[in-house]
């Protein structure tokens, strides 16, 4: 006989995850990295996509 069965309340379910061990349990995720990011700056190719578009506005 299986003893696996679905949880049918919310209750249930929290029930389940508290009898996962600890150590199968994910940690806690990673701290982003701190990352430097370069300024944005617009070229000419850029100005060029947008150049006419206040005739479509």
């Amino acid at each position: 006989m299986s003893r696996i069965h679905e949880p049918e309340t919310l209750g249930e379910l929290i029930a389940d995850c508290a009898e996962i061990p600890t150590d199968l349990r994910p940690g806690p995720p990673p701290a982003p990295r701190s990352t430097v990011v370069e300024p944005w700056t617009v070229d000419d190719a850029c100005l060029a996509q947008v150049a006419d578009l206040d005739t479509y506005v």
